[in-house]
């Protein structure tokens, strides 16, 4: 067929219909690919642990003793709701341990990971948690840094962050 539009005759009223074939779309050669995630689903915290001028040495920060401190803050602020948060401790990060950027910590850290809903609730138990109470050892935590995304937390590329 050298014409590049077809003629077709319409049944019922005898008119001709034209149709020409669609033109398809140049296919790009992107290696790009755009995501954009609106609604993340946690909420990420690094916090510090701080000890009370007037209290005695704390015990190194470990994974059960951070868990025990946040799950304190949350019951005393929230009360039995506050402890059926889930909380994912992610790091601990000893005093004096330094990071790929050579800073050195000063107090005993924690990276922790909790759901984005509870995240407010989380920042203000946190934060207004005092711990110890008569001849128990008096700490608070500190809430360094948050945010929804643990890139935009971590100083530099992050791979300093999941090193044993």
């Amino acid at each position: 067929m050298a014409e590049s539009a077809e003629t077709l005759a319409h049944p019922q009223a005898g008119k001709a219909i034209s149709i020409t074939p669609k033109r398809k779309v140049s296919e790009t050669k992107s290696s790009t690919i755009n995501f954009t995630s609106r609604n993340p689903p946690w909420t990420y915290l690094k916090l510090q642990l701080i000890p009370q001028p007037d209290a005695p040495a704390l015990q190194p920060l470990d994974e059960l003793s951070a868990r025990t401190y946040i799950s304190s803050a949350l019951s005393q602020f929230l009360g039995l709701t506050g402890t059926a948060i889930p909380i994912d401790i992610l790091k601990i990060e000893p005093k004096g341990d330094t990071t790929s950027s050579g800073t050195s910590h000063k107090y005993d850290s924690a990276w922790i990971r909790v759901p984005r809903d509870d995240g407010a609730a989380v920042v203000a138990a946190i934060s207004s948690w005092i711990g110890g109470s008569g001849s128990a050892s008096g700490a608070a935590l500190r809430i360094c840094a948050k945010g929804n995304y643990l890139g935009a937390l971590v100083a530099g590329s992050g791979q300093d962050l999941f090193v044993p």
